[in-house]
């Protein structure tokens, strides 16, 4: 009996042991990512985050050229299968910042953007999961739309 509850300890040892999360990014790595400096007006870059934005298929929920910030998001997404089946209702949409400033004689730009999933079901239990998106090329993509939006904007 000793040695099936020791094989089952060691199984779950194991086991526990060998599940990872992956890398985790230190907040200067993932400000890294999210940021950039341009030479350009905090107006001219705050009207090409926008732009971008709506390129991109958001909707501009709120933006303030006082404090750089704007707020959007993508349309919602839902599973209409999983409803039928489970009678659970699930939607996900991404959420987008940016928050830009001026510093000197650049303007920075931080962009941020976060997937979130809500579950509901027909009992009415409800659950939201936000999770941040830490993809390079996500932001690869925005920045470099928004340096060819800055181009088109500013003085030649």
């Amino acid at each position: 009996m000793k040695m099936i509850q020791w094989c089952f300890l060691s199984l779950f040892i194991l086991l526990t042991g060998c599940s990872t999360t992956g890398p985790v990014m230190t907040p200067l790595e993932i400000q890294s990512l999210q940021s950039r400096e341009y030479e350009n007006s905090k107006e001219v870059v705050f009207a090409s985050a926008i732009s971008v934005f709506q390129d991109l298929g958001y909707t501009i929920k709120s933006a303030d050229k006082e404090t750089g910030f704007i707020m959007a998001e993508s349309a919602a997404s839902s599973d209409t299968a999983t409803k039928i089946l489970l009678g659970v209702s699930s939607v996900s949409q991404t959420a987008a910042t940016a928050f830009v400033e001026q510093i000197g004689r650049h303007t920075r730009v931080r962009l941020n953007f976060v997937t979130t999933s809500k579950t509901s079901s027909s009992y009415g239990q409800t659950d939201r999961t936000d999770t941040p998106i830490l993809n390079a090329g996500v932001y690869r993509n925005a920045f470099e739309r928004i340096e060819s939006a800055i181009f088109v904007r500013s003085d030649r």
